[in-house]
């Protein structure tokens, strides 16, 4: 008689936002039976083999109630002395609700430095792999009393797909006090339509509403569980927004499984389930470093590339590193090692009316050589050409201000240089490799010279600047700025030294 296995253990993320934890209004009582209905799902969680972290908001709310005050104020200071009143009684009162079930906890307070930094990243993750290998519930909170962002700006909706990222759970499940995303307010529109299933967030922010703003003690609504939810996807994560007061659905969830985006045919299973919002996890996650450099690092400045270089840098031979012939501009200040926006400089490619059409000049019609036989037995299914208005113009291709030196040496031309060309190119050689503000100036006297036409200011409008991902910088930004658009081998010459013939390292793209 064989034993069945036991199928392994989920890693379950629960978000609690501070309108399940207090009343919105004074004196900002405890919801002590939507508290308990959460613990014991929990502990029925643990005893099915999940692994389960919970993510509470609330702390400045029961601040309120231990002082007797009304309203939390505006001034920084005062909400994260709230905080730090409130932080001790809240995880007092779960340690006394999980105590009841003999469920041991551990209280997790995090920054934003605690993520920017990868030692103390890993340090994170690794006690939260221990507590829940040990059987502990961590419950996190952002460290009110020291973050100054958070409190202003932040949310734990977005702390929860941070942790999220750190276990690699499974499903991370947001409850609030809506049942699920609406394609309106369903508290001012009753036709609001519920919206079950998500696969790209991108399109389905045009067609919702995320005019929830949560309470007055929140800081998050329904945007910030779309940013959140974007985070958690990305890092493998089935992100689920549902109300507080129906936590046991989240048995219902899980029993139907998390579904990777690209299949179609979970769609009908899932919308026969329990009333919530399921953001499907991307079928090709980000992990770990990949994961923290993209969404756990504050970006210090901005390198911009041109397209040749995303091309190059899309190849798996790269090895996701940029080299300095691609760089286009640099905008900092920011030092080696910190990570840096990757914005790609393109053309815009503009729809032609239909009425444009190419015509030929004379001279290479007179001197264009005969079709091919082949196209020649076809030649009556096709339409001549049009010939050319006296006067066109034969416009010559622009100069490229990020051409080699190589081609813009006379002596690669078939034309013997003149003496003055001669001297152009090398006064443009010699401003290049000093990193001097003339060199644009010697382009377009070369240009001149030559009879090409430069870049115009009307010729800006053709471009566009698109921001494709993020890396870590070898350089700092005056390093990079000095060897842009140089070939590897001239960094020593530049720099005096060369830690790495690569300027960024370490690129993720964006999905």
């Amino acid at each position: 008689m064989t034993t069945k296995q036991k199928s392994p253990g989920l890693t379950i993320v629960i978000k609690l936002g501070t309108s399940s934890i207090v009343s919105p209004t004074p004196p900002f009582l405890p919801h002590l039976h939507l508290l308990s209905s959460i613990v014991e799902t929990v502990v029925k969680l643990r005893e099915m083999g999940h692994r389960v972290v919970l993510v509470s908001s609330g702390a400045i709310g029961v601040g309120l109630r231990r002082m007797g005050l009304e309203e939390k104020g505006k001034g920084l200071s005062r909400k994260q002395a709230l905080a730090a009143i409130g932080q001790g009684r809240l995880i007092a009162l779960y340690d006394n609700l999980f105590g009841q079930l003999d469920q041991p906890i551990a209280q997790i307070l995090l920054t934003r430095t605690d993520i920017s930094d990868r030692t103390r990243y890993l340090n994170a993750q690794n006690t939260f792999n221990e507590l829940l290998s040990m059987g502990v519930v961590p419950i996190v909170n952002e460290n009110d009393t020291v973050s100054v962002q958070e409190i202003k700006f932040g949310d734990n909706d977005t702390l929860s797909a941070i942790a999220s990222a750190i276990v690699h759970a499974d499903y991370l499940f947001l409850l609030t006090d809506v049942r699920c995303l609406y394609t309106d307010n369903p508290r001012t529109n009753p036709d609001a339509q519920p919206v079950r299933v998500v696969r790209d967030i991108r399109k389905v922010r045009q067609q919702v509403s995320t005019s929830t703003l949560g309470t007055s003690l929140g800081t998050g609504g329904m945007s910030t569980k779309l940013i959140a939810a974007e985070l958690a996807t990305a890092a493998g994560t089935t992100t689920v927004v549902m109300h507080s007061a129906h936590v046991e659905d989240i048995f219902g969830v899980i029993q139907g499984g998390a579904g990777p985006s690209g299949q179609v045919s979970e769609t009908p299973r899932l919308d026969d389930g329990p009333l919530c919002t399921r953001f499907l996890r991307h079928d090709d996650p980000m992990r770990d470093r990949k994961w923290w450099i993209a969404h756990g690092l504050h970006s210090a400045g901005v390198i911009i590339m041109d397209e040749g270089a995303l091309r190059g840098l899309q190849r798996k031979e790269s090895g996701g590193r940029l080299l300095p012939a691609g760089v286009v501009r640099v905008e900092g200040p920011f030092a080696s090692h910190q990570a840096v926006k990757l914005v790609v400089r393109r053309r815009r490619r503009p729809t032609l009316p239909a009425s444009i059409q190419l015509t030929a000049s004379s001279e290479t019609s007179s001197t264009s050589p005969p079709p091919s036989p082949r196209l020649a037995d076809h030649s009556e299914n096709v339409s001549p050409l049009p010939a050319p208005q006296p006067g066109t113009p034969n416009i010559q291709p622009a100069l490229s201000l990020s051409s080699s030196i190589a081609s813009l040496d006379p002596l690669s031309r078939s034309v013997p240089p003149s003496p003055a060309m001669t001297a152009l190119s090398e006064r443009l050689a010699k401003t290049t490799m000093e990193g001097g503000q003339g060199s644009v100036k010697v382009v377009h006297e070369l240009a001149v010279a030559r009879g090409e036409r430069t870049l115009t200011a009307a010729d800006e409008g053709d471009w566009e600047e698109v921001e494709v991902g993020k890396g870590l910088a070898l350089y700092n930004s005056s390093e990079i700025d000095r060897i842009k658009g140089m070939k590897s081998s001239h960094i020593e010459q530049v720099l005096g030294y060369c830690e790495s013939e690569h300027v960024v390292d370490s690129i993720t793209f964006f999905p």
